[in-house]
């Protein structure tokens, strides 16, 4: 992938305030399209923080409500943070759905931290790695002390132990 190009392209959608396009454009650009992706609005700006959410019942087509300012933060964590949407996107399609938040949300964590359903995405810098490690305990921990979801995903959490160890 060439990230200069990606960012032409960002920087003219930016000048012409179109943030839902740009947005588009990186779906397409990174693979994270997917059928039950019903688009972007906006939401409220946050100044010096982004947030992203995903809106939709269970099973129903979800939309991905991004802030204007969007583009003003570093493309590698954007793109993270798209790709964690996204991936909420399908495990809340009416195929595969993924009930429990905690399941939701670890998945989604470990995909920031290994790229395995959109391998085209970028590491983010170490910083925010530890971030999004510390954010997948916190739902392992949710999920209950040696629950059956805890046993479920006992191998990825280990793959993160070891990923943070390299990085402290």
């Amino acid at each position: 992938m060439d990230f200069d190009q990606v960012r032409l392209h960002l920087n003219a959608y930016k000048e012409n305030d179109q943030v839902i396009d740009a947005a588009k454009y990186l779906l397409y650009s990174f693979d994270l399209e997917h059928e039950n992706f019903a688009g972007f609005g906006l939401r409220k700006a946050i100044p010096n923080l982004f947030l992203l959410i995903t809106e939709g019942e269970l099973g129903e087509p979800q939309k991905v409500m991004i802030p204007p300012n969007l583009f003003d933060f570093d493309l590698n964590l954007v793109l993270n943070v798209i790709a964690h949407e996204m991936l909420h996107v399908r495990q809340k399609s009416s195929i595969n759905t993924v009930e429990d938040k905690n399941e939701r949300e670890f998945q989604a964590y470990y995909e920031m931290l290994f790229h395995k359903v959109f391998p085209k995405i970028p590491n983010a810098s170490d910083f925010h790695k530890k971030i999004f490690a510390d954010k997948a305990f916190e739902y392992y921990r949710r999920m209950g002390e040696n629950s059956e979801l805890q046993q479920k995903y006992a191998a990825q959490k280990k793959e993160i132990e070891q990923l943070i160890s390299i990085l402290l």
